[in-house]
C-alpha cells in the first residue's frame, strides 16, 4: 500500500538529540572524552569570566563546536553556525536541545576571542594526553616542522619604512624585480608572518613553522609549538621540545635530514638522547656516525619518523591549517595546539576501539 506524502509539519518533538544518534557512532567516545576534559577544566574557565553582566556563550559549546569545525572542515564560522541550525549530530555533540536558538556568527566569534589563549588550548592538550599514556612510548620520539601559510598575500609584503612603489588602482601592487626581505619588508595584514622557503625549488610564502613532538609507538603528538618562519627555527623548536622529555633514562629522537647539525647532535647526546637523525652526507659530513646508524633501532626510528607526516596531512587537510584564517602568532599558536588535541581524540578513539 502506498503511504501519504503528508507534509503537515509537527508540532511537538519527543525524541532528545542524544537518542537520534545511533549508539556506535564515531563521536560517541570522543564527546565522553571532551566532557570529562572540559568538566575538569570548569575552574579555569571560571577566571575569564566575571560574576555580573549579561550571560555569555558557555566555553564548554563553544569549544565543542570548534572541536566540529575541526572534524568536519567547515571552512567558516558562519558555515558552522549554520550547521547548529538544522544538524542534529552538530546540536548532540554540543549539547543543544533540538528547538534551542541558535547564536548568532558574530556573537559566537566574538565570544571565542576569550578562549583564544595558550593556558586554554594548553591545558586541553595536556588532559587529552592524560588519557592517552597507556598508548605512548616513554623512549622512542620523533620531531618534525612544517610551514604553516599565513592568511595574508603577498602583495601586502611591503616595505618598513614605505618607500616602496605605492599600490595602484584596486590595491594592486607592482613588486617586480624588488629585492624582499623580512628584515626591510613586512606584511600590512599579517605583521608576525615571515616569508619562508621550505625547500629548496618551492616557492617562498608568508608563513609560521608549526613544530610536533611525537611518540614512534602510535603517532600520538606529546608536544606542539608554533614558531616565526626563519631558518633555526625547526632546530631551536628541537631542542626546546627535547628538554621536555622526562630523563632518567636513554631516549630516542628522530628527524629528517635538517635536524643533521653537530650543535644539535652535540646537545641532544649531553641530554641523555641518542638523536636518530636522517644523514646528510651531501657534499658534507653528516654529525650523527656509526655509533648511531650500525644499530638497528637505527633504520626503525628512520621508518617510525615518517609518521608524523601524517598528523601535519590530517591538521592541514582535515584540519584547515593549510591556510590558517587567524592573524598573530598567538592566535595561530593557539589554534595549531588545538588542532594537535583534536587529532590525538581521533587517534585515541581508534587505538580504544582496538583494545
Amino acid at each position: 500500500m502506498r503511504g501519504d506524502d503528508n507534509q503537515q509539519e509537527g508540532i511537538f518533538s519527543y525524541i532528545s538529540p542524544e537518542k537520534r544518534v545511533p549508539a556506535d557512532h564515531p563521536l560517541r567516545p570522543i564527546r565522553k572524552m571532551v566532557d570529562d576534559i572540559l568538566k575538569e577544566m570548569s575552574p579555569q574557565f571560571a577566571k575569564l569570566y566575571s560574576d555580573v553582566g549579561r550571560p555569555s556563550i558557555a566555553p564548554e559549546r563553544l569549544l565543542r563546536s570548534l572541536l566540529l569545525q575541526i572534524f568536519y572542515s567547515v571552512r567558516s564560522e558562519r558555515m558552522l553556525i549554520e550547521q547548529l541550525q538544522y544538524n542534529l549530530l552538530f546540536r548532540w555533540f554540543v549539547g543543544m536541545e533540538m528547538d534551542e536558538a541558535v547564536w548568532n556568527h558574530a556573537v559566537f566569534s566574538k565570544n571565542r576571542e576569550r578562549l583564544l589563549n595558550e593556558e586554554i588550548a594548553e591545558g586541553f592538550f595536556r588532559r587529552v594526553l592524560e588519557r592517552a599514556k597507556p598508548h605512548m612510548s616513554d623512549e622512542h620520539f620523533t620531531v618534525d616542522g612544517t610551514l604553516i601559510e599565513a592568511w595574508a598575500s603577498q602583495k601586502s609584503f611591503r616595505r618598513k619604512d614605505g618607500k616602496g612603489k605605492p599600490p595602484g588602482a584596486g590595491g594592486e601592487v607592482d613588486f617586480h624585480g624588488e629585492k624582499r626581505k623580512n628584515q626591510t619588508h613586512e606584511s600590512t595584514t599579517d605583521p608576525d608572518a615571515r616569508l619562508f622557503r621550505k625547500s629548496k625549488g618551492s616557492e617562498a610564502k608568508l608563513g609560521y613553522l608549526g613544530h610536533v613532538l611525537m611518540e614512534n609507538r602510535n603517532g600520538l603528538l606529546l608536544q606542539t609549538f608554533l614558531s616565526e618562519a626563519n631558518g633555526r627555527a625547526e632546530r631551536d623548536a628541537a631542542m626546546l621540545m627535547a628538554e621536555t622529555i622526562p630523563g632518567g633514562k636513554r631516549v630516542t629522537l628522530a628527524g629528517d635530514k635538517n635536524y643533521d647539525t653537530q650543535e644539535l647532535v652535540r646537545e641532544l647526546r649531553g641530554m641523555n638522547i641518542t638523536p636518530h637523525v636522517a644523514q646528510n652526507d651531501t657534499n658534507r659530513r653528516s654529525a650523527v656516525d656509526q655509533r648511531t646508524t650500525r644499530h638497528a633501532g637505527y633504520e626503525v626510528s628512520q621508518r617510525k619518523r615518517k609518521r608524523v607526516e601524517q598528523s601535519f596531512g590530517w591538521m592541514k587537510m582535515v584540519g584547515m591549517l593549510k591556510k590558517v584564517k587567524l592573524r598573530g602568532i598567538d592566535k595561530v599558536g593557539w589554534l595549531f595546539t588545538f588542532t594537535g588535541a583534536a587529532y590525538n581524540l581521533c587517534r585515541l578513539r581508534n587505538l580504544m576501539a582496538k583494545a
